[in-house]
């Protein structure tokens, strides 16, 4: 069934105002994460609850108001009270204040695990279970938009409620008392799940560069953000494709700094006032009292001399065509497989490449990346997919010469990976090797296996690896 994006309660217990409540309601129709929570809410007033835990964690100074206008809301407010006043709560802060990802993906994870420490309470607590089935029966009769009108009051319907609210706020204020640890113990769990969340989303969709990942991600639209983050919250094997993903960069971003430090080179002189670049003519010149003046003069106008650097052109950096072997017995190395393409994008968006992932068994699925740049959709199939049955080497390396054709593919770097063996014809091997002279593309193979006679036979250069974390595959972050 689908879930309702709307948000309907907009009440609160916290000094919320019209742009917070503007914000969340924006943010709760990008989140599939922050609707399931609602859904599985064990409270009546969830949704409001939602709206004040995202605020406790995104406003730059919330405080719980002093006087409650809606009775409905006096259990919201006990547990606003209690994760508030936890001495934690502020190092939480640092975190997700003013940061929209890091407050939704707290506010999924903390609401999580709020309904479930409610749910273990009302199975272990007969008096909190009626309390709270009384109040949700009496919750129907009352609508939101009359709940806090105090003229109300009086009446049955809204009286019974307010009543009836007293009692289960009395039981679950007795029940933190017991079980507090409990309640701290699990909101501990939900704040060091969401640095995780986001630390994988930044393996899964941001830069290559050490340091920049958080710059990288936020050139990403929130809602694209949010979907990979609901993704990574709920599917433990995209956290363990993340996991890899930002073992593999690690490496990447090492095997690619010493072409990054020779790419920057002095080719003549200019005119500027950048100091790292200024000639030592110039430096000697600052040294020298009786022309210091006439240095600071031209380098605040910008006319001291400096040396020109250009960036050495990457010549043969064009796309990547990465072939994976998916038959059967890949499917143990697939998360790893899934976090190297993973690694290998950072890459080609580092550099502005674009990568075609060739996966192939007895069929082939052709996946391209342009410059590098990737969906949450894609990410989610990507993840998703694993084609299994046999090997077929002809019908990647067709695929790929097919691709190579694409004139935005020409001179390519091709990494073919197997653990297997298969037969090509003498006909397609001449073939392919004659369309290899004549597109001038080199294949580099990472073998899982030992017998690697046909894959010599078409690769430029073979790696034996025993799998994707093997130190010799690592050669494929160089091309």
């Amino acid at each position: 069934m689908k879930r309702s994006k709307i948000i309907r309660d907009h009440r609160s217990v916290l000094n919320t105002d019209a742009f917070d409540k503007r914000r969340f309601k924006e943010l709760f129709g990008m989140s599939d994460g922050l609707q399931k929570v609602r859904e599985e809410g064990q409270l009546p007033t969830t949704e409001a609850l939602l709206g004040d835990v995202w605020a406790s964690l995104y406003k730059m100074k919330p405080r719980i108001s002093p006087e409650l206008m809606d009775p409905a809301l006096k259990t919201n407010k006990t547990i606003m009270e209690k994760l508030m006043k936890d001495e934690k709560f502020e190092e939480y802060r640092n975190f997700t204040r003013l940061d929209d990802l890091a407050a939704t993906v707290c506010t999924v994870k903390l609401v999580e695990k709020i309904n479930l420490w409610l749910a273990e309470a009302k199975a272990m607590d007969e008096e909190l279970l009626k309390k709270m089935e009384a109040v949700e029966a009496l919750q129907d009769d009352v609508p939101i938009e009359h709940s806090d009108r105090q003229q109300d009051v009086e009446d049955g319907s809204v009286q019974e409620l307010a009543d009836a609210t007293d009692k289960l706020n009395d039981q679950l204020e007795f029940t933190l008392e017991t079980n507090g640890e409990r309640f701290l113990q699990a909101i501990d769990e939900a704040v060091e799940e969401s640095i995780k969340v986001k630390d994988s989303l930044i393996s899964l969709i941001g830069g290559c560069s050490a340091g920049k990942g958080d710059a990288e991600l936020k050139k990403v639209p929130l809602r694209e953000q949010l979907a990979v983050a609901d993704q990574l919250a709920m599917d433990p094997k995209m956290q363990e494709i993340a996991e890899w993903a930002g073992r593999f960069q690690e490496v990447a971003r090492e095997k690619q700094k010493t072409t990054y430090v020779e790419a920057i080179e002095r080719r003549g002189v200019t005119i500027g006032n950048e100091i790292e670049r200024l000639l030592p003519m110039e430096l000697g010149l600052y040294s020298n009292e009786s022309m210091r003046k006439d240095f600071l003069r031209r380098f605040a106008e910008g006319n001291t001399m400096q040396f020109e650097q250009k960036k050495r052109e990457n010549l043969g950096k064009g796309p990547i065509v990465f072939c994976l072997d998916q038959s059967g017995s890949m499917k143990l190395l697939d998360t790893q497989s899934k976090g190297f393409i993973l690694a290998l994008l950072s890459i080609a968006k580092k550099q502005r490449r674009d990568l075609c992932v060739l996966l192939f068994s007895t069929t082939i699925q052709k996946e391209v990346f342009t410059k590098g740049k990737i969906t949450s959709n894609e990410i989610a199939r990507l993840a998703r997919t694993f084609l299994g049955g046999g090997t077929d080497f002809t019908l990647s390396l067709q695929g790929a010469l097919e691709v190579i054709d694409d004139s935005t593919f020409k001179h390519a770097d091709v990494i073919f990976v197997s653990d297997g063996e298969d037969e090509i014809s003498e006909s397609f091997l001449t073939e392919f090797n004659d369309k290899k002279k004549q597109k001038e593309f080199k294949v580099l193979t990472l073998a899982i296996g030992k017998d690697t006679a046909v894959a010599e036979s078409f690769s430029d250069r073979v790696f034996h690896i025993t799998d994707f974390d093997d130190k010799r595959s690592f050669i494929a972050f160089e091309i």
